[in-house]
């Protein structure tokens, strides 16, 4: 059987917010599996987590850039809050949205790519710094380690991709940021309107996919899973059980799934009949937040964590 850690077992706690021992008991059981080893904890009634929402650990910055049709979304990472604040810093993840803006999403070719208004003079002429000399000149410039973590570009043939960047530093940069792809003949000022209020609906919604069909099976079937050892435990007869999961699936598809969900701007409202009224479709969105899935290491539990894996 897997060696059950201190540290697996801190982060399970952090990831569901069950008791350390709960944890322990539940990596035992699952042989150090910490996927069903939330299912575990989620199926006996110890976690009220439905999903791992990872904690933010990393500093930096995202970014947005737009020209016509098109978005994109950069997240930027330094090692300090500080560092975020260099304005150097700044028109670095600024210049990295750009750039993405233009070669699309992948970090290697964003790297690779020229970085906007640098020059190296060399013998005989000139040449132009990649984005990833750039970041190198940065990290020996300031003196810390930074990293272009993701990127994300949406384009529509017709419409707009509106940004949104909750809790802006300055413009177009922040901890969160949003980009949502709209389709559709409407006039761009108000596609630009609703694009940026269903930006900040994701913001606050954090929605996994765009429609029912876009929910990952996986994710589905865990959640089925889990949702159907709950019912069992109410001792009720299958087909009232079989009810009783169903309900709680579409109960899962409205948390989730960004069309399903209630509009926060009125509370009453579903996203998909919002987007019905204004005669767009809502072809696609992005929703970055800083650090999210990386974790720190957090020292005030590691003496509990270590006596509480230590036991048998």
């Amino acid at each position: 059987m897997a060696e059950i850690t201190a540290a697996m077992v801190r982060d399970l706690r952090e990831k569901t917010g069950a008791g350390m021992m709960d944890c322990k008991k539940a990596l035992v059981e699952t042989g150090g599996d910490m996927e069903a080893a939330i299912d575990w904890l989620r199926k006996k009634g110890l976690s009220a987590a439905a999903k791992k929402s990872g904690r933010v650990a990393a500093e930096g910055l995202i970014a947005v850039a737009s020209a016509p049709r098109s978005a994109a979304m950069v997240e930027v990472n330094a090692e300090t809050d500080f560092v975020a604040r260099n304005e150097q810093f700044q028109a670095f993840c600024a210049a990295v949205a750009e750039v993405a803006l233009s070669v699309g999403d992948d970090i290697e070719a964003i790297k690779a790519a020229r970085y906007p208004g640098s020059m190296d003079l060399v013998e005989g002429g000139s040449a132009y710094r990649t984005v990833g000399e750039q970041l190198t000149h940065l990290i020996a410039t300031i003196g810390e380690n930074m990293s272009i973590r993701r990127a994300k570009r949406l384009h529509v043939e017709q419409g707009t991709v509106a940004t949104y960047v909750h809790s802006a530093v300055k413009p177009g940069m922040g901890k969160i940021g949003v980009l949502v792809a709209l389709e559709g003949a409407s006039e761009a000022a108000v596609m630009e309107t609703l694009g940026r209020q269903i930006g900040m609906h994701v913001a606050a919604a954090r929605p996994e996919a765009l429609d029912i069909s876009a929910v990952e099976p996986a994710a589905l079937e865990r959640e089925k899973a889990v949702l159907t050892e709950q019912a069992k435990a109410s001792g009720k007869p299958e087909a009232v059980i079989q009810k009783m999961v169903e309900g709680r699936i579409r109960k899962y598809y409205e948390e989730v799934v960004l069309l399903e969900q209630v509009w926060v701007h009125d509370g009453e409202s579903r996203v998909k009949a919002v987007v019905e009224k204004a005669g767009v479709k809502l072809a696609g969105f992005a929703r970055f937040q800083l650090g999210e899935g990386i974790e720190r290491a957090q020292s005030d539990f590691a003496a509990e964590v270590a006596a509480a894996a230590g036991q048998g």
